[in-house]
């Protein structure tokens, strides 16, 4: 159990960001912030089995994560998170799966100043009903989550993360069992990873690009065709290489006209009517970057199932939701 047994270790890294850095976060009781080598559990927003025992002692820990990260990109999950109007790890009645309707702040009375360094966020929902995971918890108040970021050099952060529910007629503070601060710093860990996803493809597209401006640079010098092998009688066909550089090359029929509409069709997308939201991350409660009117031409830079890393023509980049952009024509 937290506090008493050896520290749980989550594993946060998905198979498609193996090789990637890793967000490995440390649950810490009070005590210097120590990255220990313990058992691996999954991601379940909430915490094991043995620590939601109702145990007094279980209440109130918090969480506080070593995040391998630089402070700038923590405070921009943190700010996507606490602005997404929602609390996880808790909910009012049996079907809910969250708290909806909380709001950002900037400051509540439900935790006392913050006086140390650091920046510091607040998500808050009042009139809350009796929220689970709370001890002791009943009749209506405040359900109020912290977040503190502190930077620890260029490269690591810690986090901190709080919650709690008070009473409004008795002004009772109720102490999470960590089931709320669980959930919702895996919310940011996701923000986080999205964000290095951006990075990392965005860096591997401007490769691309230049490879791309290379060869036709390349071409301009050497505009003499390399002719192309034919298959010997009797022989199977070359099978055809379908490598984002041979898609890139010009087929032999295309003229240089034909093969640039080609490119453009390949990585840039109109916005569809009415209009379409910029978000900071692939998540519809992530915040929104800005409104971008039908008809805004954007870069396409990653794609996925659902969403589409863009570029705009300003150099800002972000997350539309894929049915709303729509090919050249």
């Amino acid at each position: 159990m937290i506090g008493h047994t050896a520290l749980h270790r989550h594993s946060l890294i998905p198979q498609r960001t193996q090789g990637r850095r890793s967000l490995k976060g440390v649950r810490n009781h009070g005590a210097p912030l120590l990255l220990l080598a313990a058992a691996i559990v999954p991601w379940l927003g909430l915490l094991p089995a043995e620590a939601r025992e109702k145990d007094g002692m279980q209440y109130g820990a918090g969480l506080v994560v070593n995040v391998p990260m630089p402070e700038g990109e923590v405070t921009q999950a943190v700010d996507d998170v606490a602005k997404n109007g929602i609390i996880r790890g808790t909910k009012e009645y049996n079907k809910d799966e969250y708290v909806a309707g909380a709001n950002a702040a900037s400051s509540t009375r439900a935790f006392p100043a913050w006086t140390e360094s650091g920046k510091v966020f607040y998500k808050i929902r009042t009139h809350a009903l009796d929220p689970r995971n709370f001890k002791d918890s009943g009749d209506v108040g405040t359900l109020a989550v912290r977040y503190v970021v502190q930077g620890q050099g260029e490269k690591n952060t810690v986090l901190r993360i709080d919650a709690v529910f008070v009473e409004e007629f008795r002004h009772t503070v109720h102490a999470s069992n960590g089931s709320v601060e669980g959930a919702e710093y895996k919310d940011i860990h996701d923000h986080l990873e999205a964000m290095e996803l951006i990075k990392e493809e965005a860096a591997e597209a401007a490769q691309q690009h230049q490879q791309l401006v290379s060869r036709k640079l390349l071409s301009k010098d050497e505009p003499s065709l390399t002719p192309v092998p034919q298959p010997v009688a009797g022989t199977e066909e070359p099978s055809r290489d379908n490598s984002p550089q041979s898609a890139a090359a010009p087929q032999s029929d295309e003229t240089p006209e034909q093969h640039l509409q080609n490119l453009r069709r390949q990585v840039e997308r109109l916005v569809k009517s009415p209009g379409a939201p910029l978000k900071a991350s692939p998540f519809h409660s992530a915040s929104t970057l800005r409104s971008l009117p039908p008809g805004t031409e954007v870069l396409i830079l990653i794609s996925t199932p659902y969403w589409f890393g863009i570029e705009t023509h300003d150099g800002q980049h972000g997350w539309v939701s894929r049915d709303q952009l729509e090919q050249l024509p």
